[in-house]
């Protein structure tokens, strides 16, 4: 069951790494919620961003994609190997990438927390205090345990 959890955890974590990759250019790939959204075109419009707000953390969000660039496409080609060797049922190769996507994960933890941090210096006392219970109220419907 551990393995089966852990299984699913890191396809919804290349998922959703895969999304944000697919800013970068072309058309986002979909995934099991879809492509994924801006922070402007998600929480954000629940804040009511003023139009410089909404500029600064577009800007934010490419500075972020183009200086991650190499580990975002590192991190697809993990995926790309993952998918393979689930799709041929190799439980060797997948044990293998295990260590591989563990660290990918921190990384691409450490990358949108630091990203967040960004955008919330941007945000009003306000629009903080909203933000963090629009937060709040995601871990409560997405536990991450």
């Amino acid at each position: 069951m551990k393995r089966w959890m852990t299984a699913v955890v890191i396809l919804m974590f290349g998922a959703s790494l895969t999304m944000a990759m697919a800013q970068q250019g072309g058309p986002p790939p979909d995934g099991p919620r879809g492509p994924r959204r801006s922070f402007v075109e998600g929480p954000g419009k629940e804040l009511s961003l003023t139009d410089t707000q909404k500029t600064e953390i577009t800007g934010i969000e490419k500075a972020t994609r183009d200086s991650h660039a190499d580990f975002f496409e590192a991190v697809r080609t993990t995926m790309e190997q993952f998918r393979a060797a689930k799709q041929a049922n190799d439980t060797a190769k997948l044990e293998a990438l295990k260590p591989t996507m563990d660290a990918q994960r921190t990384q691409m933890k450490e990358i949108r927390d630091g990203e967040m941090k960004q955008i919330i210096v941007v945000l009003t006392a306000e629009q903080q205090a909203k933000l963090e219970k629009i937060r709040a109220e995601h871990q409560g419907e997405h536990p991450r345990n």
